[in-house]
């Protein structure tokens, strides 16, 4: 049965749809799920997470990409960076990818992601609800993040610009458990998105 697996207000009900989730699944051929792609800014979330996008859509698959900086825009455009207002961040994410999931769609999540305690709630949140939650750590050395720097973060964070950035300065804890592991020696996109789809079947 579809509940609120998350966190709640006080005096709020969940409300109930006509139609149940097996039927939702049923009508579009496929289960929802999540896939959370979590790694340094620069390792290449962002990159196999549209490429997954692209292999899924075009199998007819609906998928959609939940892109860290997009959300940043609108969904998340009042927090800062701080550890609080990071943790939150990821929670709004994790609600949100939950009720992709839901309604039958592949939520492709890339976001930093930093700390232990958001990723597991992001995965608790969803197997709450009896929803699949997949994990990838993109695993991309800080040097080799600093040398692609196609936003230009770590040269302000190296100069003291951005204090607090993930990887200088910032914290970035590592999974502990993730379902797949992808490195630079995976090869592109498309090769390592087909590894991380490979993890639906």
């Amino acid at each position: 049965m579809d509940g609120d697996a998350g966190g709640t207000s006080p005096d709020v009900v969940w409300q109930p749809g006509l139609i149940e989730r097996d039927e939702r699944w049923e009508s579009t051929g496929q289960q929802g799920a999540t896939i959370w792609f979590t790694g340094l800014s620069g390792s290449g979330k962002s990159t196999i997470a549209s490429a997954c996008e692209g292999l899924l859509v075009a199998s007819g698959r609906a998928a959609y990409m939940l892109d860290g900086d997009n959300i940043r825009h609108g969904l998340c455009g009042d927090l800062g960076f701080s550890d609080e207002d990071r943790g939150e961040n990821m929670r709004r994410v994790a609600e949100v990818a939950r009720l992709f999931a839901d309604s039958g769609t592949i939520a492709l999540v890339a976001l930093i992601s930093p700390y232990l305690a958001g990723r597991r709630n992001a995965r608790a949140i969803h197997e709450g609800a009896g929803l699949k939650f997949l994990e990838v750590f993109v695993d991309t050395p800080l040097e080799v993040c600093e040398e692609r720097d196609v936003k230009g973060f770590y040269a302000l964070a190296r100069t003291g610009q951005m204090p607090g950035f993930t990887g200088v300065d910032g914290p970035f804890e590592r999974p502990e458990a993730p379902d797949l592991v992808l490195t630079p020696d995976d090869g592109p996109a498309v090769a390592a998105a087909t590894r991380v789809l490979d993890l639906l079947a």
